[in-house]
This record gives C-alpha cells, structure tokens and sequence, in this order.
C-alpha cells in the first residue's frame, strides 16, 4: 500500500542548488566557482558573451549566406467555418470590413477561410482565400463562397539617370 510518507520524487528530477562562497569544504568556496582572478570574476561583471576584446567577434567571423523570405511571404489573417456560425445570422454578408469589425480578425488586407467547425447557416462569404473544406462547407450549407480578386500593383519603373553635360 503507498502512503504519504513512503512518496518521493523519481532520482534525478530534483537538483540541489548551488551554494557558493560557503566555504572550501563546500567544493565551491574561495573562488566561488568563478576562476581565479580577471574580470569576470570580479563583482558588477556585466560583459556582454558576444565581446571578444578587439579579436573579430564570432557573428562576424562566420559566413553568412542563404536567403529569407520573411519580407516576400504572403500572409493571411485566417476565420474558421465555426466561428462564422457562432457570429452571423442566416443570409448575412460577411466581408473581410465585417470580419475586422466584428473582432474576428485583426487585419483585413488578405483573409483566409479555413474549415474547422461546422457551418448549417447559408452566408455569403467573400474573402482572399479559402480552403477545399471551407468552400466545400458553405456551399453545401446553401451559402456562396466569392474570392476577391487581389490589387495588380504597378512594377515600379527605375529612375533614368541623368547624363553629364560636357563642357
């Protein structure tokens, strides 16, 4: 039978802290496991790892290569099926203003519809995205699924640069 007093945590889950400056028979006394002298061992030590005292720091040693597509990438602010049914009544219009209005998203510019939840309402949904089981959901509730077309931006044309008159 296991009672209060025969419980223990499992070995090895439980660590002592470190109790330094306690003295040499602590195995953490004079020095306190900071080294000997130098400035990190020193109080107010506030260095940052990154500094290497004149030496070219690490971050700028190492090659860097590679490409990001963290300023290219489309993003989307995403409305489920569910939580179009718990907010709009039966026949409504729900645009990516209406979404926003309501607090279902936070940015208008580009919504997707995705299909998580059910969906009985018939609405009329218009949106920058949707998913198979989104549009497939609303329209077999009887509603309409429109996709908005995006804005064609114009290519920005380079500046022609001006040529030096001779004299």
């Amino acid at each position: 039978m296991v009672t209060l007093n025969k419980l223990f945590p499992k070995h090895g889950s439980k660590k002592v802290r470190r109790r330094i400056g306690l003295g040499i028979g602590s195995g953490m006394g004079r020095s306190s496991t900071k080294g000997m002298k130098g400035q990190t061992s020193r109080s107010g030590n506030n260095r940052k790892e990154s500094k290497e005292g004149g030496q070219m720091p690490l971050y700028r040693r190492v090659p860097k290569s590679g490409f990001s597509n963290v300023e290219f990438a489309v993003r989307y602010a995403y409305v489920n099926t569910g939580s179009l049914e718990k907010i709009f009544n039966a026949g409504a219009e729900v645009t990516p203003e209406i979404l926003k209005k309501e607090g279902l998203v936070k940015c208008a510019e580009r919504v997707k519809v995705l299909g998580m939840g059910e969906i009985k309402k018939g609405l009329k949904v218009s949106a920058h995205g949707f998913s198979a089981s989104a549009k497939a959901a609303i329209e077999k509730a009887g509603g309409t699924a429109t996709v908005i077309a995006k804005k064609q931006e114009e290519p920005a044309k380079p500046a022609k640069k001006a040529k030096a008159v001779k004299k």
